[in-house]
């Protein structure tokens, strides 16, 4: 007998991946593949669509061929930010453009003297300025800057979508792309914003489907539902929506960390904007705040400095033990030349033109005192960019992903903080292919167990009249 599975493709920046999970959502097969860069016509690196599409379709039918798996359902959960633009052939008639890719100040000054002020349209978008990050924007310069690519185009896909019709055939609109920082959707009226209609670019779009719908395509023995395709952040949330109906944050970390409301239903206001938050549709058409710190990095470039300073190993902080004495200590003092303003943090964060100068590591006994001093600072950013995504909804529980959830020091601190929250680190694996899974296969939900570890609140840290900027 076959094993009944779906399978999922994962598709990032860097790795694209095939995983197939069986009815117990554990995964029975992964597989991945890196691909090289292009360039488009302005010799800016762009993805190799044509490589991904072949990859993805030759992918799909090696595993119908498996004579191992039974393929019920198939769906596809990709980066966002990102259209793929096709022909009346369902072709590409232009590159997938790069969302690093600059977009012309000009151009940008352009759409806002024709649709308003920049706060006021980021605050109805609830997006920051993002240019091409925008991917709304990516159409407008196609419009203004390559009006025959633009005049050639029958439809413009988020490549969630995109991914999916080439497994299905059918073309959507799906609201978890449209809803991530594209400049498309009016927050506050619930549809697309005016210029997408005055530009004629809606023309473009195909009809919105429900991101939990499924066409039936073809399989190798029965029909396969095959889903629409879904952002890769909104898949990650998923599967704690579907586990969790408290109000609870998700505080994901890595380079960037990321606190995340799927309960919010607050609009953003330009101070919101001003510091790094932005408002995400989630797969149920709800709100998700999302507020946005470059932990990891600031993190990884003030350790770097301390090995070097006390010569240590590079990864010398892990070995490092939790002091609460030390702590209590070091926010006693509320030393103004002992903090670690953030330096690579500019433009970004609840702080985004705070520059204070580097701190003087000679003032620290050792390594120690300064790596506590350093996670001091650093989760107390982290607070304020949490208390930015809460907001005025009723948080009891937080959970932990991401690198961060390791570090004893740093959870100490924020649940000394939320004393009345209860933290978690949530074992979730391949939460972004679990999450697409799930929304094709909702009966799975019952399958779905996570390992929930508890953080205690240490009663004895004392650090709640310790500010960083004051």
């Amino acid at each position: 007998m076959k094993e009944k599975v779906t399978a999922i493709f994962d598709i990032g920046k860097t790795n694209k991946k095939l995983m197939i999970f069986n009815q117990e959502l554990e995964v029975l097969h992964s597989e991945e593949v890196q691909f090289e860069e292009i360039t488009d016509e302005d010799g800016d690196e762009c993805e190799d669509v044509e490589k991904l599409e072949k990859w993805l379709l030759a992918t799909f039918q090696k595993a119908l061929a498996n004579d191992t798996w039974d393929i019920t359902a198939v769906n596809v959960a990709t980066y966002g930010a990102s259209f793929v633009n096709i022909g009346e052939d369902g072709k590409p008639v232009t590159p997938l453009y790069n969302y690093i890719k600059p977009f012309p100040e000009d151009l940008k000054q352009e759409f806002y003297d024709t649709y308003g002020s920049q706060q006021a349209f980021c605050t109805k978008t609830a997006s920051p300025d993002l240019g091409m990050l925008n991917s709304g924007l990516q159409l407008y310069w196609l419009k203004k800057r390559r009006p025959k690519f633009f005049q050639k185009i029958k439809y413009s896909l988020h490549l969630p979508q995109y991914c999916a019709y080439l497994l299905s055939g059918k073309k959507a609109a799906e609201m978890t792309s449209i809803g991530s920082h594209t400049f498309l959707w009016d927050f506050e009226k619930g549809n697309y914003h005016k210029w997408v209609e005055a530009e004629g670019i809606a023309a473009k779009f195909p009809d919105i489907q429900p991101s939990d719908n499924s066409i039936e395509i073809e399989g190798k023995d029965h029909p396969i539902k095959c889903g629409i395709g879904v952002h890769d952040s909104s898949a990650a949330l998923i599967p704690y929506l579907m586990n969790c109906p408290d109000p609870f944050v998700l505080l994901s970390t890595g380079t960037w960390s990321i606190a995340f409301n799927p309960f919010s239903e607050e609009n953003l206001t330009e101070d919101h904007l001003a510091k790094d938050c932005l408002n995400y549709i989630n797969y149920k058409g709800g709100t998700v705040k999302a507020a946005r710190l470059f932990l990891g990095n600031e993190h990884e470039f003030q350790a770097d400095r301390l090995a070097r300073h006390f010569q240590k190993q590079d990864d010398y902080f892990k070995t490092v033990e939790y002091d609460r004495n030390l702590f209590n200590k070091l926010a006693a003092e509320n030393n103004h030349y002992k903090k670690f303003f953030p330096e690579t943090m500019k433009g970004t964060g609840p702080y985004p033109q705070e520059i204070r100068g580097t701190v003087n590591l000679d003032l620290f006994d050792n390594y120690e005192e300064a790596y506590h001093q350093l996670m001091l600072d650093l989760a107390y950013l982290q607070g304020i960019s949490i208390d930015l995504a809460i907001g005025k909804t009723d948080i009891k529980k937080m959970f932990f992903s991401g690198g961060f959830h390791n570090n004893k020091l740093f959870v100490k601190l924020l649940c000394a903080k939320y004393p009345e929250i209860e933290f978690y680190s949530a074992s979730v694996s391949k939460a972004t292919a679990l999450g697409a899974a799930l929304l094709i296969n909702k009966d799975y939900k019952e399958n779905l167990s996570f390992k929930f570890d508890l953080h205690l609140t240490d009663k004895n840290l004392d650090i709640g009249a310790y500010r960083l900027f004051e």
